[in-house]
């Protein structure tokens, strides 16, 4: 009596085992696991990965601070930011003109005999500014009407030198790129026009 017990006892049980595993397989995906486990990181890999991280920062911080300085060789000119800065009235030149290099020299020319004379050029930080923003010298009375429209007729723009609050030189400049830049020439391309004005 006791082992049919004991019998039936296990048949109930191997059937509630057999259905609950045929109740799983239908709800649960395959390979599914009821506690996954998470992958383990190695301390290791992200102490590396921390450092490289830092030494890529550190390396752009060093590379836009050694760009942006000046050069410590005052002969050269090594971007085209140290002449942004010297123009005078950088803010003023940026955000209505662009800066120049501005170069002083007169030239002598004799006939008899036929020859040509240079004076050491003198170079001095400039500013040229765009035909659209003349108000800028009209509103400090830098520039009279009549200038500006003696300007205007030929087709030009004013560029100058020296603070305005201070006592800068003024002078009406011509554009000519017709000559082109043998610096950016390449084949194919053709000069800006004249009238492409600045």
């Amino acid at each position: 009596m006791t082992r049919r017990n004991r019998e039936s006892r296990n048949r109930e049980s191997r059937n509630r085992e057999s259905r609950n595993r045929e109740s799983r397989n239908r709800y649960d995906p395959p390979n599914y696991r009821s506690n996954p486990t998470p992958p383990n990181k190695s301390p290791i890999d992200i102490a590396k990965a921390a450092i490289l991280a830092s030494v890529f920062v550190v390396g752009v911080v060093v590379g836009l601070a050694l760009n942006l300085t000046t050069s410590s060789n005052p002969t050269t000119i090594d971007s085209s930011l140290q002449i942004d800065r010297k123009a005078p009235n950088p803010e003023i030149c940026q955000q209505f003109g662009a800066s120049a290099i501005v170069t002083d020299m007169r030239v002598f020319l004799t006939l008899t005999p036929f020859s040509v004379y240079l004076t050491q050029p003198r170079m001095q930080p400039g500013c040229v500014l765009r035909r659209t923003n003349w108000s800028v010298l009209e509103q400090q009375r830098l520039v009279s009407s009549e200038q500006v429209r003696d300007c205007k007729r030929r087709m030009n723009t004013f560029g100058f030198i020296g603070t305005l609050e201070g006592n800068p030189k003024i002078d009406c400049v011509y554009q000519n790129d017709a000559a082109g830049n043998l610096f950016l020439d390449q084949q194919g391309v053709t000069p800006r026009p004249e009238t492409d004005n600045f």
